[in-house]
């Protein structure tokens, strides 16, 4: 660690520079060269089990209540309450929280969508009525019929925009947006220009957007809460209000 080594050993210098150099001498040994390894076959194989093996770490079993009141969370079980606990947990947290009162209340549905000889099924989309509505917004609903009894029906139970084909080409030029499409099965032949364009939303049977009884289409896709499945199984929407 001195600025010189002299200073440390003394003449050191001196002997360094008066050390003959041997013409033809052998390379100093290296005492801690890494010796060759010889490539074997399979080897790069053996070497991804090993850290296949390394990277399996060892799960402690999950303990189910905590003793103490401060703990670590994922050394136990996440609690499950009752939906009317949990509901009265939720209300709690909102007066602690000063939250606002009227806010949603959201559910998470995890689907068992596995079929036989591996299969799925495909994600999807419906509408539901619920018992109790949460909100006062409706959503715009068009639909496609060209009997005049039943466009007049139509209108009285508070459809957006009611019509036969002349509706095709404004849909296709952007120039009318629903939330929703609903029509009788006497006009479907003529809609398949916008089969494209309105996809999930074409109407459909599976879909309870086709049929003869409009002022119960009306109320489904109106009032109705739409959801669909996410992630190929989960179903997340708001159900309520605190």
């Amino acid at each position: 660690l001195a600025p010189r080594r002299g200073w440390v050993f003394p003449a050191l210098d001196q002997r360094l520079a008066a050390a003959p150099a041997v013409v033809g001498a052998a390379p100093a040994a290296r005492p801690y060269a890494a010796a060759a390894k010889t490539t074997k076959k399979g080897s790069q194989k053996t070497k991804q089990e090993e850290t296949k093996k390394k990277q399996v770490t060892r799960r402690w079993p999950l303990m189910s209540k905590p003793v103490d009141d401060v703990y670590l969370t994922w050394y136990y079980e996440r609690p499950s309450y009752d939906v009317e606990k949990a509901v009265g947990m939720l209300k709690k947290f909102r007066e602690l929280d000063f939250t606002y009162p009227k806010q949603y209340v959201y559910i998470n549905v995890f689907l068992d969508m596995a079929l036989q000889k591996k299969k799925k099924v495909d994600p999807f989309a419906s509408n539901v009525l619920l018992p109790y509505r949460f909100t006062d917004e409706t959503n715009k609903v068009l639909v496609f019929t060209e009997d005049e009894q039943e466009a007049e029906i139509a209108r009285e139970n508070g459809a957006a925009v009611v019509g036969g084909v002349e509706l095709i080409k404004w849909i296709l030029e952007d120039e009318i947006q629903v939330d929703f499409y609903v029509a009788v099965p006497a006009i479907m032949p003529k809609l398949i220009p916008l089969r494209n364009k309105l996809r999930r939303k074409y109407p459909s049977t599976k879909r309870n957007s086709l049929g003869h009884d409009i002022p119960k289409m009306l109320q489904l896709f109106r009032e109705g809460l739409e959801y669909m499945v996410e992630d190929e199984r989960v179903i997340k929407t708001r159900i309520a209000r605190v």
